[in-house]
């Protein structure tokens, strides 16, 4: 049985609607070499290195919180995967939300990531950057949070 929403507008609180609502999609990802590429988020971004699953060089799954909020999933590309694979090695993108892109931009460069798009106000109030890790993914980081859920 699927699990019920929060509810109609008004079953809900004052503050759950208007503000942000806690992450909760989980995007997911491959790389050729997961153990690399999870080391790199960490060091690079500030991921925080939650569970990791496999043995080896093999990452089966793995989970990377982010410290302001949710996080990804990622695990080793395999050849016997098929079309089973939520996407290949180097194709994935996500908009990451931070109150210090300005900051994290430097870390990102210091730790060797490829910065794309400088540290820039965009024109709907956030202050964005972007990088690419060894995969090829590109990250966007900002200060965006989105909007309240409508009533």
């Amino acid at each position: 049985m699927a699990r019920e929403g929060p509810g109609p507008a008004s079953e809900r609180t004052a503050e759950e609607m208007t503000t942000a609502p806690e992450p909760q999609v989980w995007p997911t990802l491959r790389a050729h070499d997961a153990r690399a590429l999870i080391r790199f988020l960490v060091d690079a971004f500030g991921f925080e290195e939650t569970v990791v699953y496999g043995e080896g060089d093999r990452v089966d799954h793995a989970q990377l919180s982010w410290p302001e909020g949710g996080g990804i999933m990622l695990g080793s590309a395999r050849a016997d995967a098929g079309v089973t694979v939520p996407s290949l090695p180097g194709t994935f993108g996500a908009y990451v939300v931070t109150s210090a892109p300005d900051a994290l931009c430097e870390r990102a460069r210091a730790a060797g990531a490829e910065i794309i798009s400088e540290p820039h106000d965009t024109d709907y109030g956030s202050r964005d950057f972007a990088a690419r890790d060894p995969e090829g993914n590109r990250w966007s980081f900002g200060t965006y949070r989105g909007e309240p859920r409508k009533g």
